[in-house]
């Protein structure tokens, strides 16, 4: 063991950002905190195999990473989009026939400086949650999470890589619309 792990500090140390990362990513406080309480558990048994390699918070993030993921896997939540042709339509109706926007890209002053403003993040989380639960978990643990096609559809029980491409599809121009609504047009 790491000298330098006191496991009597972990929570006041890392306790609060552990729980932003896990509330990010589950966006139910109560899921949040309890994640957060088994991943403070899972470290004190295994802390004897820290071998301080990485910083003690990295270390413990990643096994808050794993505790989410398996959150998401007993779940067993089967991912189905609800009239499933009635939202092809609405998606259909923003291309052409050749796959081009019908409409041009809102112009976006800047959009780099938007991640320097804790505005920002509080419309982007806004828009996250506006999201079906299913949209927003993939999205999520695609884009924040980094995870892998094979596992997501292993993890969120997507029959194909095709189904896991078009719902994540979805959820990018559910998020771009909310954006474009509710910052870039309105700084």
């Amino acid at each position: 063991m790491n000298s330098s792990t006191d496991p009597a500090t972990w929570v006041t140390r890392h306790g609060d950002a552990l729980y932003r990362y896990a509330l990010m990513r589950l966006k139910n406080p109560s899921l949040a905190e309890d994640l957060v309480q088994e991943t403070f558990l899972a470290a004190l048994r295994a802390r004897d195999s820290f071998a301080g390699k990485s910083k003690e918070r990295t270390w413990l993030i990643g096994i808050l990473k794993h505790k989410i993921i398996d959150h998401f896997r007993k779940s067993g939540r089967l991912l189905q989009v609800d009239n499933i042709e009635e939202e092809a339509d609405r998606q259909d109706a923003s291309f052409d026939e050749r796959g081009h926007w019908n409409t041009g890209i809102s112009n976006w002053r800047r959009p780099g400086e938007a991640l320097e403003h804790a505005e920002f993040w509080a419309v982007f989380a806004d828009c996250i949650s506006t999201l079906p639960p299913h949209l927003a978990d993939l999205y999520i643990l695609r884009e924040v999470n980094g995870m892998e096609s094979a596992e997501l559809c292993k993890v969120l029980n997507i029959s194909t890589t095709n189904n896991l491409w078009v719902m994540l599809s979805r959820a990018r121009m559910k998020i771009r619309h909310c954006l474009e609504a509710r910052w870039f047009n309105s700084t």
